[in-house]
């Protein structure tokens, strides 16, 4: 069992995105551009109807995937292909936009609060112009384990603890976990070998994660060597998001809503998307 450290720990910053929607950028700003396959992390967090009731209208994709997790509130998507449905608290949407889509994503509620995160990640080459799919998952679908006293997992995607979560056939082999960590609860995390990662606490007290103090907020850029992590909670409970994955060595070529290899790519993503060939 080797540990890992961290290479830096990370803020968001406020922004906005669609149509007005409020929210922490955490990957895919100046500080954290990309951390190789996620492209970006938002947390969307608000029960001020005005910071979320516009959504996002239809917009196009193409050559990476989108996941949405919900902690609370509801939000319907649906795609110029015909597919919809409702997302609600605790339920996953893997979406593997590939060659193209448009896309929306639409609040279900004009009141109460709306939590949740949106991570992009990249899709190697060969997979870039693949069929669109969805995977949606609802809450009872996602399975909760207990690895060590004191913490549970809602495990999202990967294994841990011998239980494997419902996301399947992903390019880059993620993890995903959504942790609780009771009071002075401690617990060495196993990553896949080879992996990059990222812890991110978005409820709760600090927590100690590789042995550095991430609060609310702080994301922790996990070095690439190494098998485990530790994670160890204050004098108070703490929740963190866990998420790795196999990085791909490729170049990025990226503009808004289309990630390729080559400028060349991006180009005819545009001409593509103009032409309707979406």
């Amino acid at each position: 069992m080797t540990q890992r450290h961290l290479l830096r720990r990370v803020r968001g910053i406020d922004t906005a995105d669609g149509a007005g929607v409020k929210l922490k950028r955490v990957i895919g700003q100046p500080a954290l551009d990309m951390l190789d396959p996620f492209l970006m992390l938002d947390e969307f967090r608000s029960d001020q109807a005005s910071d979320y009731i516009e959504g996002f209208p239809e917009h196009p994709h193409r050559g990476f995937e989108t996941v949405t997790y919900m902690l609370a509130g509801r939000m319907r998507h649906q795609d110029n292909h015909g597919n919809q449905g409702d997302l609600g608290p605790g339920s996953v949407q893997w979406m593997t936009a590939g060659r193209g889509l448009l896309h929306s994503e639409m609040p279900q509620q004009e009141e109460g609060l709306m939590w949740g995160f949106q991570l992009w990640v990249n899709l190697p080459a060969d997979n870039k112009m693949a069929e669109p799919r969805y995977q949606d998952i609802p809450a009872s679908e996602i399975p909760e384990v207990a690895p060590a006293p004191g913490v549970t997992a809602r495990v999202i995607a990967g294994e841990l603890a011998g239980v494997t979560g419902p996301v399947a056939g992903i390019a880059t082999a993620p993890l995903y976990l959504d942790l609780s960590l009771a009071p002075h609860a401690t617990f060495d995390l196993p990553l896949p070998v080879g992996h990059a990662g990222f812890a991110y606490v978005f409820d709760g007290a600090p927590v100690h994660v590789a042995g550095q103090a991430l609060g609310r907020g702080d994301l922790g850029e996990f070095s690439r060597a190494g098998d485990t992590v530790s994670l160890r909670a204050g004098d108070a409970a703490t929740r963190v998001i866990v998420v790795a994955g196999r990085p791909l060595g490729e170049p990025v070529a990226r503009y808004g809503p289309f990630v390729m290899n080559t400028p060349a790519q991006i180009h005819e993503a545009i001409a593509d998307f103009r032409a309707g060939k979406f």
